[in-house]
């Protein structure tokens, strides 16, 4: 497939929709149900994952079933393989029951998309050779999680088995689209979208406000040093949100609504109510001028951090995004 022809080309109009949609949940009016006749029809992913492991052979079990508590389960990075069972592995029932899960994890709007997105990256491998899952613990008798790690890609399903936690623990989501080295534009990106949305709040900032968010260098990539919490309302990167106005606050707002547009409702939800428990306006957002794509002032690389959440957005070379968000302490 060549790059122009990717069917990740996001639709801005639709994007906006979504976004908007999940704004609203933040108290802008009533959180729409995106496709809720559809999804009355299909099982939950939880649902599934209990279904997918009963399916399993006994040798599948001690290769891809962990106890709940192993260390494992919260590990996130960019490209990796949680077991070394891959989905192709798997019988063509199961491989479907998987891709299931999957799409179950993210919003209407959005699943088939994403799901193209990991195929993409996963290259002739597509997501069959591309991903591997674990489950911890045992579903239907407790704790348990389901995870899914690829190529840009580490997915959660835990059924609400850790409280207080959005998505089961860290995720990761990116996308090379264009090529590995991707141009200003960010042609054909998955999740570009996002950072467009963030730039738009520099753009309202004034010289001081600018001179606040804007940073040196970012916190790079350390696999699961890159999501650590730290619990602290001051002294963040960036501009505190508490200093900005109230329309620059409503855009924020939208920054959040888009950062968990292609996940499931539910789970949205609980991460909007999580990260407004450590209070928006302790949330700091940061542009890493060190760390840019060209000369066009369009930060490729930002962050949005508070004390119980922080989004790391990595635009160079191209898309790497990390997510953690949890019950303040």
């Amino acid at each position: 497939m060549k790059p122009e022809n990717n069917p990740l080309s996001l639709d801005r109009r639709s994007f906006l929709r979504q976004s908007t949609g999940i704004a609203a949940g933040m108290g802008f009016g009533a959180l729409p149900i995106i496709g809720a006749e559809k999804e009355k029809k299909k099982p939950e992913a939880e649902t599934l994952v209990k279904t997918f492991y009963d399916s399993l052979s006994e040798e599948k079990k001690a290769a891809i079933c962990f106890p709940f508590d192993h260390k494992l389960r919260l590990k996130v990075d960019n490209n990796w393989l949680i077991t070394k069972t891959l989905v192709k592995d798997y019988t063509k029932d199961q491989q479907a029951m998987i891709k299931e899960i999957f799409l179950g994890l993210h919003s209407e709007e959005y699943a088939e998309k994403v799901y193209d997105q990991v195929e993409w990256d996963s290259g002739l491998d597509g997501f069959e050779g591309g991903s591997s899952v674990a489950i911890f613990g045992k579903p239907g008798t407790g704790k348990f999680e389901f995870v899914l790690t690829g190529r840009h890609c580490t997915r959660r399903c835990d059924g609400d088995s850790v409280e207080g936690v959005a998505f089961g623990g860290p995720l990761f989501y990116g996308h090379a689209a264009d090529s590995f080295n991707e141009k200003p534009d960010h042609k054909g990106n998955a999740y570009w979208y996002q950072a467009v949305r963030a730039n738009e709040v520099y753009q309202m900032l004034d010289g001081r406000q600018r001179e606040a968010a804007l940073c040196g260098k970012s916190r790079g990539e350390k696999g699961n040093k890159t999501i650590e919490l730290t619990g602290k309302k001051v002294g963040l990167d960036g501009i505190c949100v508490g200093d900005m106005s109230g329309d620059q606050k409503g855009l924020v707002n939208k920054v959040l609504a888009d950062l968990l547009a292609p996940f499931r409702e539910k789970d949205s939800k609980e991460a909007l109510k999580l990260v407004e428990a450590g209070g928006l306006d302790n949330l700091h957002m940061a542009f890493y001028k060190e760390e840019n794509i060209g000369k066009d002032e369009i930060w490729d690389v930002w962050q949005l951090e508070g004390p119980n959440m922080v989004c790391y957005f990595r635009g160079k070379p191209h898309v790497h995004a990390w997510m953690h968000i949890r019950k303040p302490v």
